[in-house]
């Protein structure tokens, strides 16, 4: 009996004893089984930034997670290892989502992230666990490609605190060859995130001769303004050959630093840079220009917003502090 997967737009049907597109959903008997619930691979306590969240509550330690598997199979993946493998084949934990959340309380974190590869893919453990976690006055954030159906998003969207969403490419064409994914139920998953008031930052990694032409960036750059309004934090993010993408070269400063420009003259108020050396990372006063937030790295050095606002005009900033 063939069953039909609903979590994402590539609605999987799946054969008796076949898995779906992101290795981990298998049909057992006509019933579809996440067979890495339970099952994380990689458990980490990271700083919030590294996520990239630089609005929600800086300088934060946050239990981050993943299992095997993913939805999509982008060429560039970073964690390909265990993002493309089948969960078999990769060493992991057994922990339920009650001992996830008592591991968090046991580390002090009061955050836990669901990352790494995609919790779309490993999506009922990510939200058991986030809804135990609620119960503990814990936060939770996803960390995703935002590749997934509007209404599995609502669910989970009720116990999510943030989100950061990776946008790969504003180009479908270019998403279908490179991610095997469609852009619109990504743009449609952002509009949903601020609709249900999720705090939202949005990623995206910039590749040259694949998404680095100015004027897509643009394009992009005023559809979250328009869409999402202009206080949402952008981050371009360097790519580094790897995986299936290793004939690229590493993506050059003056690259990063013309989307950026592009970025702000299109009117967004918190764009950063990652991997620069300079205050691409740090966060400004988009009234009177003072400096919020001076960050090396992961590490706050200096904070100067105080119960959400500026300490020196005394206006509030956009995020959760």
């Amino acid at each position: 009996m063939n069953v039909q997967c609903g979590l994402c737009p590539k609605e999987c049907i799946i054969a008796d004893g076949e898995r779906g597109s992101c290795r981990i959903r298998v049909n057992l008997d006509g019933r579809l089984t996440a067979v890495t619930y339970g099952y994380p691979c990689a458990l980490h306590l990271d700083p919030i930034e590294k996520k990239p969240l630089f609005h929600f509550f800086p300088g934060s330690s946050i239990l981050s997670l993943a299992t095997a598997g993913c939805n999509l199979h982008c060429k560039n993946c970073q964690n390909w290892e265990i993002s493309q493998a089948n969960p078999e084949d990769v060493e992991a934990y057994e922990l339920t989502p009650r001992q996830i959340v008592e591991l968090a309380v046991e580390k002090r974190s009061s955050m836990i992230a669901y990352t790494y590869t995609d919790p779309s893919a490993y999506y009922e453990y990510a939200l058991d666990t986030a809804t135990i976690a609620r119960g503990y006055g814990l936060k939770n954030v996803l960390v995703t490609a935002g590749y997934s159906n509007p209404e599995p998003m609502k669910r989970i969207y009720k116990v999510i605190d943030a989100v950061t969403v990776d946008v790969k490419f504003f180009d479908d064409a270019m998403y279908r060859k490179i991610t095997t994914g469609t852009l619109k139920p990504v743009l449609d998953g952002l509009i949903l995130a601020k609709q249900m008031n999720v705090w939202l930052e949005v990623s995206h990694l910039i590749i040259p001769t694949l998404n680095d032409d100015l004027n897509t960036v643009k394009d992009f750059c005023r559809w979250i303004a328009a869409n999402l309004g202009n206080d949402t934090p952008l981050h371009f993010l360097r790519f580094y050959p790897q995986y299936l993408l290793k004939n690229l070269p590493t993506t050059p400063d003056d690259t990063l630093r013309a989307c950026r420009d592009v970025a702000r003259n299109a009117g967004l108020k918190f764009v950063y840079v990652s991997n620069l050396w300079g205050d691409e990372e740090n966060s400004y006063c988009p009234y009177d220009g003072k400096l919020l937030v001076r960050r090396s790295g992961y590490k706050i050095l200096e904070n100067n917003i105080q119960q959400g606002k500026c300490h020196f005009c005394n206006r509030a900033v956009s995020g959760r502090w």
